[in-house]
């Protein structure tokens, strides 16, 4: 299988670089600002995109051109991508996480088991920290534990989330999801759920120590994707969840 990557010189995409020799794969190239793209869709079975949200309309436009299924990785996607997505998904296999670990997708399918579970009276926080570089916030792994919490819990999270507390800001807000984000050093991804009620606690962690845990969840979601048909796909489906 010939995997393409977009962004490929980024952080993440050094990483897939190395999980893609050490899974016996085969890396088509890869593309940066300026790159011909056409060129890497058209030599690639399937096509890795770990580069930034403004792009992303041309990275899905080449691919429905090729007929290659595309891996969304990017975070800091907005309201109007996931439309793009959705009409891209008629003709492609499109898989769009906010996290390609494997960890962190059985972390998710745990919170939302926890949150169907547990009354409102437990409330949820999501504590994330990442390295100094990130530019977005909470981080696409925070919203997806919190889309995981949501559902559980039978809500919307977008109307049901508290973030960036400051000031005099009132009561915590029954049924929310909050989240916090730190930042600093050269934190892979630190991810921390916390359902509290009276008297307990239940803390579910998610620590990355590297980007291979990305690089190797998005290789494992290649392979299994290549051979799926036009949709629109998420970890979930990847690990059987």
């Amino acid at each position: 299988m010939k995997i393409g990557i977009i962004g490929s010189a980024g952080r993440m995409g050094t990483a897939l670089i190395d999980a893609i020799e050490a899974f016996g794969q085969t890396y088509a190239g890869g593309v940066d600002k300026g790159d011909d793209l056409a060129a890497l869709v058209a030599a690639s079975d399937v096509v890795v995109d770990f580069s930034s949200p403004h792009a992303l309309e041309a990275h899905l436009d080449a691919c429905i051109a090729a007929g290659k299924p595309l891996i969304i990785g990017t975070t800091g996607l907005e309201e109007r991508h996931h439309y793009l997505i959705d009409d891209a998904s008629a003709d492609i296999a499109v898989l769009q996480t906010g996290n390609t670990s494997l960890g962190v997708n059985m972390l998710a399918a745990l919170v939302k088991q926890a949150a169907s579970q547990l009354g409102d009276d437990w409330d949820i926080e999501i504590v994330e920290m990442h390295h100094r570089h990130k530019v977005d916030a909470p981080s696409g792994t925070a919203l997806l534990l919190g889309e995981a919490a949501a559902t559980g819990r039978g809500i919307d999270l977008k109307s049901n989330s508290e973030r960036g507390r400051d000031g005099i800001t009132g009561a915590r807000a029954s049924g929310a999801v909050g989240f916090a984000s730190l930042r600093g050093g050269s934190v892979a991804g630190d991810h921390t759920v916390i359902f509290a009620s009276d008297n307990e606690r239940i803390e579910l962690i998610h620590r990355a120590e590297s980007r291979a845990v990305f690089a190797k969840g998005a290789v494992k979601a290649a392979s299994w994707l290549v051979s799926q048909k036009p949709g629109r796909y998420i970890m979930e489906d990847v690990l059987g969840l």
